[in-house]
């Protein structure tokens, strides 16, 4: 016999729990179904390398109002990585060497200028489409921007390797919109959102805050429980799991990443706004890395190019007699982050006197239940897509960081969406 509750919410990463908590602290019976084994999507805190490291998601901050509300909520501590004492950057194949400062004094003349009419274009960031001709910018990758700064050979290697830190990507594929709303989100301060985006992080890991929402509900949370279809009307939906589970609620919330929205049977079909961003795919396509070398180290930043396995790398753990950096660079393809052999030649590119001990990672892209990192769109599909991925189609409702207004793919998106999306369906069903 098939089972009856008031909403269905497929997937337990943050925009799931959220929405799955505000709908119980109403009285709904929501049934939370998660195909893996653990809750968090995205965001992953897993003991490797003798710490407990972020697979995934990791950074928030005090100007991200949604995740900061959440961590005072129920008390979590925030802590940072080491400070880097020494930097070091690409000025074609030549490595230099310097402090943090002299390298963020390096981008910050292609920053400003890049990014000087962020507020014209996304005055209000929780409005995204408030000017409506943001379609002239959305056209353009972030490449082809940099590419009319004319920077110096210095100064382009720099400013791209920041942007490809940032959106896990390569920069062709980047929208240039996507840059305006992180900056934005951080009231038109690059600076600010070079902080808010890549510095602070929870002490015992975002597992905490996971675990914090999910416990503070009365949701039932079932894992290993991939879905098989949805069939829906506009009173009803009804929810089948791989293991032939039939549940039938008056709405079901869909939180899986926009790459794989496509790829779920649903009946009737999804409309194009919603399947064809999914199809087209987001731009982020990168890896993270997590590497143990040998101590003592003194901590660091480096950025090479978007051309080089790994673009971005520092210091994130320093211990007596070893360090763990963690590291990104723009196309996952390009290095398997278990490969110590491999990781430890991409970190030859700055300097050869790292010991790699150990290293280790999760392919996002190859992981069936998110194939992407952290949503970066490409040109077009904010402006094409961007309201119909936000809009609910008869009883079925769409909660992600994917389709956050202010801080899309970050950890504060998600609340954010599934705050959003809670109180939708609390209103429908009023």
């Amino acid at each position: 016999m098939p089972e009856s509750t008031d909403v269905v919410v497929i997937g337990a990463g943050f925009a799931g729990l959220i929405t799955a908590r505000e709908l119980t602290k109403t009285g709904k019976r929501v049934v939370v179904l998660e195909a893996r084994d653990r809750i968090g999507g995205r965001t992953w805190t897993d003991n490797r390398l003798g710490r407990n490291l972020e697979m995934g998601g990791t950074w928030l901050h005090w100007t991200q109002p949604h995740s900061w509300a959440e961590v005072t909520r129920y008390g979590l501590d925030v802590t940072r990585g080491p400070r880097s004492e020494e930097t070091y950057w690409l000025a074609g194949d030549k490595v230099r060497h310097g402090t943090l400062d002299d390298f963020m004094k390096l981008i910050d003349p292609g920053m400003t200028r890049l990014l000087e009419d962020t507020m014209k274009w996304i005055p209000r960031p929780y409005d995204p489409l408030k000017v409506k001709e943001l379609e002239k910018v959305d056209q353009f990758n972030i490449q082809e921007m940099l590419d009319e700064l004319d920077l110096s050979v210095e100064e382009r290697n720099a400013n791209e390797a920041a942007w490809v830190g940032h959106f896990n990507a390569p920069l062709k594929y980047a929208a240039f919109t996507a840059a305006l709303r992180w900056t934005a989100a951080a009231a038109g301060s690059w600076h600010l959102m070079h902080e808010a985006s890549a510095i602070f992080r929870l002490v015992d890991g975002t597992k905490t805050l996971a675990n914090a929402i999910a416990q503070d509900s009365s949701a039932d949370i079932r894992l290993n429980s991939p879905v098989q279809s949805i069939q829906h009307s506009p009173n009803e939906a009804v929810v089948t799991t791989e293991a032939g589970h039939e549940i039938r609620a008056s709405r079901a919330v869909i939180t899986v990443p926009q790459n794989v929205l496509h790829q779920l049977d649903i009946t009737p079909a999804l409309p194009e706004g919603k399947v064809r961003p999914s199809m087209e795919k987001t731009a982020s396509r990168g890896l993270k890395a997590w590497i143990r070398v040998k101590g003592p180290i003194k901590p660091f930043f480096a950025y090479s190019s978007q051309h080089h396995p790994l673009s971005v790398v520092r210091t994130e753990y320093i211990g007596d007699d070893d360090a763990v950096l963690v590291a990104f660079g723009a196309d996952s393809t390009r290095l398997d982050v278990n490969d110590s052999e491999a990781v430890a030649l991409a970190l030859k590119v700055w300097r050869d006197d790292l010991e790699v001990l150990e290293t280790t990672g999760h392919d996002w892209m190859a992981d069936p239940h998110s194939q992407e990192t952290w949503l970066i769109q490409q040109p077009r599909h904010m402006t094409s897509y961007f309201a119909a991925q936000q809009q609910s189609t008869g009883a079925l409702h769409f909660a992600s960081a994917d389709y956050a207004n202010v801080w899309a793919g970050f950890i504060d998106g998600a609340i954010e969406s599934g705050l959003r999306t809670a109180r939708a369906i609390v209103d429908e069903l009023s």
